[in-house]
């Protein structure tokens, strides 16, 4: 039997498990372009799709090092139960992130009101299920139901995710509606809290990531997907300098990989810097799993084995360094 080093199973923030059948796909000359095709795919699935697709991408998870994810969810009520079943089947700590969606995309995504959307999330912690808000963005979103939204998150203790300031033409919107960028919206509508991870972020300004500061709020940075996507460059530097905490999510899971995630993130920090070292290897880790443990509100997880005679480690005497600048996810396991 190999020699194994147990760890912290990697937390898994955010995840879309339905758009890993776009992995290889190239439709799309943007962002935008990409969600076309994103938005054909999930109206075409069946809840039985939905299932079956699930669990194997939460096997990939779990063989990759996720022991833990947080699933937003749009695809439909059924399908968020769905969802509940495959995650059960794998074994994967699962918390579903019911998104609200008031306008835009496909209509299996929209809830008629945003009481229907409490309706079902209620059932959901009816029936035992780990749960969410997520208000899946400003687009999708309007002012009246952000501050419902903020104000039940808060008042039940619950996790509160949502999408912001990915893309340019999402903030040019926002300002020409509300006058305002996400991140102040998410402020001025109590969507701002210690519950709360922002997902990406890669264009906030300086204003805005003060206010994630003095709100004590998350970033979940997703590496893999923003590089696919052409998001931009997440600015770890400017959130380490102000002291915000930080997850990885595998998003639209064109790479389920908790080292390249951890890997890339010092990369853009690095790059944008010019110098090493930005993150230390014990931050990255901790981003990896106790950070997105805590954005999920999970106080116990899966640990995870790492196969400590693998190629990758062969030499190695700083493991957890070399873990996660030289390995890739086959280092776990026997």
């Amino acid at each position: 039997m190999a020699e194994t080093l147990s760890l912290p199973g990697f937390v898994n923030t955010h995840s879309h498990a339905f758009q890993r059948a776009l992995r290889g796909r190239t439709e799309g000359d943007d962002f935008w372009g990409w969600r076309e095709a994103m938005l054909a795919l999930a109206g075409s699935l069946t809840t039985h799709q939905v299932r079956t697709g699930y669990v194997q991408v939460y096997r990939e998870m779990l063989s990759a090092g996720y022991t833990a994810v947080g699933e937003f969810h749009y695809l439909g009520f059924a399908e968020a139960q769905a969802a509940v079943e495959a995650a059960a089947e794998t074994g994967i700590e699962l918390v579903l992130l019911l998104a609200a969606y008031g306008r835009g995309g496909i209509e299996r995504f929209r809830q008629e009101s945003v009481a229907d959307y409490l309706s079902q999330l209620e059932e959901l912690r009816a029936a035992g299920v780990r749960v969410g808000l997520a208000p899946h963005s400003v687009r999708a979103c309007p002012r009246d139901w952000l501050e419902e939204l903020g104000r039940y998150a808060a008042a039940e203790g619950l996790p509160l995710h949502v999408h912001a300031d990915e893309q340019p033409r999402e903030i040019e919107e926002c300002l020409a509606e509300h006058r305002l960028r996400p991140l102040e919206l998410l402020a001025e509508t109590g969507c701002l809290g210690p519950h709360t991870t922002v997902v990406h972020a890669t264009h906030a300004d300086a204003r805005e990531l003060d206010l994630l500061a003095e709100a004590n709020a998350r970033i979940c940075i997703c590496p893999t997907t923003e590089a696919n996507l052409g998001d931009g460059f997440a600015p770890v530097q400017e959130l380490c300098e102000r002291g915000i905490g930080m997850c990885i999510g595998s998003d639209s899971n064109v790479r389920i990989d908790p080292l390249e995630e951890l890997r890339e993130l010092e990369g853009i920090a690095r790059r944008r810097a010019g110098k090493r070292n930005v993150v230390s290897v014990s931050s990255l880790l901790c981003f990896g799993s106790d950070e997105g443990a805590a954005a999920l509100g999970l106080e116990s997880w899966a640990d995870v084995e790492v196969n400590l005679e693998h190629p990758s480690l062969a030499g190695v005497e700083d493991v957890h360094a070399g873990l996660v600048f030289g390995c890739s996810a086959d280092v776990f396991g026997k």
